[in-house]
C-alpha cells in the first residue's frame, strides 16, 4: 500500500490559491456534508471548538472519500499532542500561538521521527500507516506532512522572517483575532492597522518561499489578502454559515407586526 498523497501540500508548493472552511461544530456529519460542499481544504478545530482526538478521528475518516484536504489544529503546539493527531492520519497541521523560531523548530521537529526530529515511533499501530500496511511509512512519512505555524501575536509578527525562514515549515498563518487583541484592538479584527500588519506579514512570508494563509470570513477582505498573496484563506467558518442562514430564512416570513415568539397555546 502506498503512503498517501498530501494534495494540499503540493499545491501550496505550486502556489495555487487553496479556499477553506473553518469545521468547528466537532461532528463527521457536519464534516462531511461541507466536504461534498467541494472546498479545498477543512480546517477541524480542536482550539476553539469541543473537538478531542476520536472526533477528529471520527471526522478524518468522513472526509476521506472526498477531494477536501482535511487540516487539523490542535488545541496548542505540543509534542504529545501532535503525535497523536498524526497518528491517527492527519497530514497537515496548524499549529496555533508560535511566537518564535525556536517554537516553530520545535513544531517541525515533532513531526519527523528521529534522528531528524522528536515524533514517537508507533506507527504500527495506527491509521497513518494503514495499520503497518504503508511500506516504508516511517521513512517517508516526512514528505507528505505539511506544517503550518500560526502568528497571532505582536511577537509573532517581530519575529516573523525568522519563523517563515525555518527548514520544515510549509506555511505560515495569521489569526486576525488574536493578533488584533495582542495590538490593542480586541474584537476589531478588520481594523486598518491589523490588516495592513497582515498584508506586510503575508509579504514577508511569500519572500522566505513559503505559503502564506488567513482566516477571513468577510469577502472583500479576503479579496484584499489574496491580492496581497495569500495562498490559502478560509473564507468563512461552519457555525458563521448557519447563523446567517438561518437568520435569513427567519427574517424572510416574519413580518414586523409578528410577535418575536409566537404564544404557547398548550401544544407542540
Amino acid at each position: 500500500m502506498d503512503l498517501p498523497k498530501n494534495s494540499f501540500k503540493d499545491a501550496l508548493a505550486r502556489n495555487e490559491q487553496q479556499f477553506g472552511l473553518w469545521a468547528a461544530f466537532a461532528d463527521a456529519y457536519v464534516t462531511e456534508a461541507l466536504a461534498g460542499a467541494g472546498f479545498d481544504w477543512l480546517l477541524i478545530d480542536n482550539e476553539h471548538a469541543p473537538n478531542d482526538v476520536r472526533s477528529t478521528l471520527a471526522q478524518l475518516q468522513a472526509v476521506a472519500p472526498y477531494a477536501s484536504h482535511p487540516v487539523v489544529r490542535p488545541v496548542r503546539s505540543d509534542t504529545a499532542l501532535i503525535k497523536q493527531y498524526l497518528d491517527i492520519g492527519a497530514q497537515t497541521l496548524l499549529l496555533p500561538m508560535i511566537d518564535t523560531a525556536e517554537q516553530a523548530r520545535e513544531a517541525v521537529a515533532a513531526t519527523r521521527y528521529p534522528p531528524h526530529g522528536v515524533r514517537g515511533v508507533g506507527s504500527a499501530l495506527a491509521r497513518a500507516s494503514r495499520f503497518n500496511r504503508v511500506g516504508g511509512y516511517l521513512e517517508n512519512a516526512h514528505r507528505e506532512i505539511c506544517v503550518l505555524v500560526q502568528v497571532e501575536t505582536t511577537t509573532g509578527l517581530q519575529n516573523l522572517a525568522a519563523i517563515a525562514d525555518v527548514d520544515g515549515v510549509d506555511g505560515v498563518f495569521f489569526g486576525p483575532s488574536d493578533l488584533s487583541a495582542s495590538m490593542g484592538l480586541l474584537g476589531k479584527a478588520g481594523a486598518d492597522e491589523v490588516r495592513s500588519s497582515i498584508r506586510s506579514g503575508i509579504e514577508t512570508v511569500r519572500r522566505a518561499g513559503k505559503a502564506a494563509g488567513v482566516l477571513a470570513p468577510d469577502q472583500s477582505i479576503a479579496r484584499e489578502y489574496l491580492d496581497a498573496g495569500a495562498t490559502f484563506v478560509a473564507i468563512g467558518t461552519d457555525v458563521g454559515l448557519l447563523n446567517a442562514a438561518a437568520s435569513a430564512l427567519l427574517s424572510a416570513y416574519r413580518t414586523p407586526e409578528q410577535p418575536t415568539k409566537l404564544k404557547d397555546k398548550g401544544g407542540y
